[in-house]
């Protein structure tokens, strides 16, 4: 997995790395969001560009992966974007109408861009990684558990 560092941000690679940790925090547990933000000090001083607001977005599948596309339905999703003291801006999309998780998730974003506090975060965006990848992990094995093989046993009679 690449390392959360930034640098220039106008390189391919920090592109990578932003779209990784928005993910990690729009995807995220809010109640695990907001344990990272209880844990960060000193809170930020920052400004809402843009108050959470929710709206909703269509979603589009593929047939089999690699079809025609087609509007599956609608999905609920909250916006947020802040801007903190020193000028970096955060966005977030999360799903559902958790404002004070696009809220939070905003402006850890732009902490993450921000070259004095990111050594501070980026601790907290892989701790949340580690606990979507442990969720993904146990319902895995749920799932594998309930497997059932299939066969067919051929009858002689043919």
């Amino acid at each position: 997995m690449p390392a959360l560092h930034t640098s220039d941000p106008h390189t391919e690679q920090h592109t990578e790395r932003r779209r990784r940790w928005m993910g990690v925090l729009a995807k995220a547990a809010p109640d695990e969001v907001a344990a990272a933000w209880q844990r960060l000090a000193p809170k930020p001083a920052y400004e809402l560009l843009r108050r959470p607001e929710t709206g909703l977005v269509m979603v589009r599948g593929r047939t089999g992966g690699d079809g025609a596309p087609f509007n599956l339905g609608e999905m609920t999703v909250t916006r947020c974007s802040v801007r903190l003291e020193g000028g970096a801006v955060g966005h977030a999309w999360v799903a559902g109408r958790r404002a004070d998780h696009a809220e939070r998730a905003a402006v850890l974003d732009a902490l993450m861009q921000d070259p004095a506090r990111h050594a501070a975060v980026a601790p907290e965006i892989d701790r949340l990684e580690a606990a979507m990848a442990t969720r993904r992990d146990r319902a895995a094995r749920e799932a594998a558990a309930t497997r059932v093989d299939f066969f067919t046993m051929v009858r002689g009679e043919d």
